[in-house]
């Protein structure tokens, strides 16, 4: 968790960051070794694919916690639960439960019809149905598509 809270900062302040030298100052050891780790898992290899822009820049120093007071400063103090806060959550708001359905609608013949008559007015439509009714590619019927459908047939 610790080194998405580097990566996260890196990628939102690129900006800023890119072409600076700065140097960064944390209280978990795991941050400092991500940089130099041989074996790195699925996450850690992702952020060290992240951070490898900032690699001749960026110094990672490590300062224990003892010392270094105000590393976690806010994530000790965090926002009271209310409506000033942006990502304030009602207590008393229900649970939201998914509506889940399916609509059905009844089309009568006459729609269907409708759509057969005009694939069968339309000249191209007309042919293309003829091959797919077939099954098998008729030279002659390919060659009387208009070009722009015979080169998407092809």
């Amino acid at each position: 968790m610790e080194c998405l809270c580097l990566v996260w900062p890196l990628e939102k302040l690129n900006y800023f960051l890119e072409g600076c030298v700065f140097e960064v100052i944390t209280d978990c050891t795991a941050v400092k070794a991500l940089l130099n780790m041989k074996k790195p898992n699925r996450h850690m290899l992702r952020w060290q694919i992240a951070i490898q822009e900032y690699r001749g820049n960026m110094t990672i120093v490590h300062k224990d916690g003892k010392i270094h007071k105000n590393a976690d400063g806010l994530r000790r103090w965090p926002l009271p639960n209310n409506i000033d806060n942006p990502a304030y959550v009602p207590e008393e708001a229900s649970p939201q439960i998914p509506i889940e359905g399916i609509s059905v609608t009844d089309l009568n013949t006459t729609f269907f019809e409708e759509v057969r008559n005009g694939y069968t007015k339309d000249r191209n439509c007309s042919i293309l149905c003829q091959l797919l009714n077939k099954d098998c590619k008729h030279n002659s019927l390919i060659h009387a598509l208009n070009e722009v459908w015979n080169k998407s047939y092809d």
